[in-house]
């Protein structure tokens, strides 16, 4: 028994990787993004999986995460997707990472630290299509691409963009934008001196634009198997690699009108049975699950009553007691014919499968299969 297991099969890893590398247009590579410890998979175990399954190069958002996979021994390029202080960007240097470039006063701190460690770095410059986030205009690029060409210690790799509305299924400013990073793509061939690696498209894009393929594409959610559509991940052929598991640590009866749990958000309608479970807000399971949720237990489905509290959840099992301490609890995954997914969840919180996955806490063991 394990009091809060996540399983990860890097089976479904690799599996995932292939699948997206299948639908991919011909010359067009895969970056794994395994930032947020592998949406909370764990970055080292997938970044593994999925160079070994073809993914040609890494992503992450902080100078921290470039270190672990370094400090691993992963030597395939690394890009560091979000903005460093300039602490953050000499530790970022020195774990030899590619990093962004967006603004001339954060292009000069990057000089600065690449100088102070006799260092050269790989920048890509981010443009604004329309996310207005970090990101240099498109207009302002050729004047941005010839101030990088004066500076002998940094190399322009690549230029990338971010969709906003990708997984939406109104294409309109999906394709405004992407009118606008092909427009920036031509200018920036126009002054190229060096090959460079056009991208803009993630999970979502990936797996229904092609035309958004470009020399690689940046998938994150697809990799661990879930839908970056929020619905089945086996329409694009994705198995999920995530399973959340604790046990049955208590069977308790109840008597009619007794309540559960703080506040008495639910009392029993009957002589019920209820399982105590072990886990709780603290690992992950989100108090929107209150009186909402559900577990699979022996392969049947159990609702989740009374408040989730940080450590413990309770579960009704009806008039009989279907339930003996030490049984499985499935919160996320298949057991039997019954499965919970991440999307599930999501719907039920009010949220999206990426901070499903992200929530699940450190204190919650990782596993690793396949």
């Amino acid at each position: 028994m394990q009091r809060a297991l996540a399983t990860v099969d890097l089976g479904s890893v690799r599996s995932n990787v292939a699948a997206l590398l299948g639908m991919l247009s011909p010359g067009a590579g895969l970056m794994a993004v395994v930032k947020a410890d592998g949406y909370g998979h764990g970055a080292v175990p997938v970044a593994q999986a999925s160079l070994a399954a073809g993914a040609e190069s890494l992503g992450v958002a902080t100078a921290a995460e470039a270190l672990e996979l370094r400090e691993a021994g992963l030597d395939c390029p690394i890009l560091v997707l979000g903005p460093l202080t300039a602490v953050e960007a000499g530790d970022a240097i020195s774990a030899d990472a590619e990093l962004l470039a967006w603004s001339t006063p954060f292009l000069s701190m990057i000089i600065k630290e690449a100088r102070r460690l006799d260092r050269s770095v790989r920048l890509h410059v981010k443009l604004d299509t329309g996310m207005r986030r970090l990101g240099l205009y498109p207009r302002s690029l050729p004047g941005f691409m010839d101030e990088l060409a004066t500076a002998p210690e940094v190399e322009l790799a690549g230029v990338m963009t971010h969709f906003a509305t990708a997984d939406e299924q109104d294409e309109d400013f999906f394709d405004f934008q992407l009118r606008a990073f092909d427009e920036a793509v031509q200018a920036a061939l126009l002054r190229a001196h060096t090959r460079l690696r056009f991208h803009c498209a993630n999970s979502a894009a990936a797996t229904r634009h092609p035309q958004s393929h470009f020399d690689f594409v940046r998938c994150g959610i697809a990799i661990y198997g879930m839908s970056p559509f929020q619905e089945d991940p086996g329409a694009d052929n994705l198995r999920p690699a995530l399973s959340l598991t604790s046990y049955v640590a208590d069977v308790k009866r109840l008597t009619q009108g007794d309540s559960v749990g703080y506040g008495r958000t639910w009392t029993a309608p009957g002589n019920n049975y209820i399982a105590v479970v072990p886990i709780g807000y603290a690992d992950g399971i989100s108090r929107q699950l209150s009186n909402r949720g559900r577990v699979l237990i022996g392969g049947s489905p159990f609702p989740i009553v009374g408040r989730v509290s940080m450590d413990q959840i309770t579960v009704d099992l009806g008039p009989r007691p279907q339930a003996t301490p030490g049984d499985e609890v499935v919160l996320i995954g298949r057991q039997g014919r019954e499965q919970i997914t991440a999307e599930e969840i999501a719907r039920l919180e009010g949220t999206i499968n990426y901070e499903v996955a992200c929530a699940i806490s450190a204190r919650v063991e990782r596993r690793y299969t396949g």
